[in-house]
């Protein structure tokens, strides 16, 4: 049977993504799972999906493909992201699929893909030799069908993110939570109810069509409804989620967000007060609030390349007890090192008990000292203009200190910058921070007027 004809493009750095059903489609989805199995050798693996109204259809064509290939199959159903990272490690499966498009607008779905002890496939490594065997039909021949069965997980995945604190010292916070209609609505009934807090839920009904906003977080149109409600309650600080619940993020009891660095920050004094002198790995985008609290509290702070991939691999090699990344990716060396949307929240809850602090308070050091732009990109005609601009750029500032872990970074003593391409698009990412909010504002608008001619 020739290979279905499809758009290479929806193989990612990260993942498998893309329109539902230009781009993906039943018919791939069914190859996808075949050359993952045999990429991998896989004789059992572990199947889930989210919410997306097409995620059903996708991830029986995939479980039908993996089975073809000779592979047992294990169908979770329907799970948040990372607890099929959960399952993949916990019960020693030879790799794992969940069905998803994450963050993205209801019309697309796609998929995330792991190996052994849930360490993830990326572009480099694996989703590039799927999709290079399905292009060029170098499928091998299909041995035996292998087994279907399902399983479930709730409750132990439940009892795994509990493990992370001591439910005894949480305070009874007044909490508003934003599942964004997605997975977040499966996870955080079992596990609020477990804690004494006093919990608003917001979109917690499980819908693919995202009757209310978008599952993400990060655009501000969809966090106004989470605002409005912590201010309209006077609560003690806001959760929210992606659709596949593998990031959260917050708002402290004035509704203003909190940025991903000051989160982690928060996460790694956290463990650091458990753990003196851990290891934390953080992302090249990172405010220096995350590098100086891990000195504060005698760790060790190591700057890493942006990635899950990555961070997961430095992780390891390091033995790691956290590492955060500025888009609310949280990695937990308890947690078979994989990232996790609800552990943080769990901590973040824990540190604001023993500390008896709002989280505003908690944050209020790290907003007197440290100024961030944010991310900010602007758009580029081709790939050729996003490295010959990044090359001025480094030219421009060769008089700091400057080097290329991811992009470019640039650093002085009373402020400094990463510029980064987007591995996806002709994007150059600019993430700056100053130490006043003036020197930041003028920095920033400097550097762009250097990007943007």
């Amino acid at each position: 049977m020739s290979p279905p004809i499809f758009d290479p493009s929806i193989f990612k750095a990260y993942d498998v993504r893309g329109l539902y059903p230009d781009q993906i489609r039943e018919d791939v989805a069914k190859q996808i799972g075949r050359a993952f199995v045999a990429y991998l050798n896989a004789k059992r693996i572990a199947v889930s999906r989210d919410m997306r109204l097409s995620s059903p259809t996708l991830a029986t064509a995939f479980i039908e493909g993996a089975r073809e290939q000779g592979a047992d199959v294990v169908d979770f159903g329907m799970l948040a992201t990372d607890m099929l990272y959960f399952a993949v490690a916990r019960d020693r499966f030879d790799g794992g699929a969940q069905i998803t498009a994450s963050h993205n607008p209801k019309q697309y779905n796609g998929m995330k893909l792991v190996r052994q002890q849930a360490i993830p496939l990326s572009g480099d490594e694996g989703i590039s030799d799927i999709r290079n065997m399905i292009l060029g039909d170098q499928l091998p021949t299909a041995g035996s069908l292998g087994t279907l069965t399902q399983s479930h997980l709730l409750d132990d995945y439940i009892d795994h993110v509990m493990s992370f604190i001591d439910p005894s010292v949480i305070r009874p916070f007044q909490l508003v939570l934003d599942a964004g209609s997605g997975m977040g609505g499966l996870v955080g009934p079992p596990l609020f109810d477990r804690l004494p807090c006093d919990t608003t839920r917001l979109c917690f009904e499980i819908d693919g069509t995202f009757p209310n906003h978008q599952a993400n977080p990060l655009l501000k149109e969809n966090r106004r409804d989470l605002i409005a409600r912590v201010l309209a309650e006077q609560s003690d600080a806001g959760v929210a989620w992606d659709g596949d619940a593998d990031r959260c993020f917050f708002v402290d009891g004035d509704g203003e967000f909190v940025p991903g660095d000051f989160i982690t920050a928060l996460l790694a004094e956290a463990f650091l007060r458990k753990e003196p002198a851990a290891t934390i790995i953080y992302d090249v985008r990172a405010s220096h609030a995350v590098k100086e609290t891990v000195e504060e509290f005698k760790g060790s702070a190591l700057m890493n390349r942006v990635g899950h991939a990555f961070f997961k691999k430095r992780m390891r090699e390091e033995n790691a007890v956290f590492g955060g990344e500025v888009t609310g990716h949280y990695y937990f060396r308890n947690n078979f090192f994989a990232d996790n949307g609800f552990i943080p929240a769990l901590l973040i809850l824990e540190l604001m008990s023993v500390k008896n602090m709002t989280l505003r308070q908690l944050l209020a050091p790290l907003r007197e000292r440290y100024f961030i732009s944010g991310e900010i990109n602007t758009e580029m005609p081709d790939l050729d203009a996003v490295q010959s601009t990044i090359d001025r750029i480094e030219q421009h500032y060769r008089d700091g200190h400057t080097y290329r872990i991811d992009g470019l970074s640039v650093e002085y003593p009373t402020w400094h910058f990463n510029v980064r391409p987007s591995n996806t698009e002709p994007l150059i990412r600019l993430n700056l921070e100053g130490n006043t909010q003036e020197q930041m504002e003028t920095r920033r608008d400097e550097v762009l007027s250097l990007i943007r001619g």
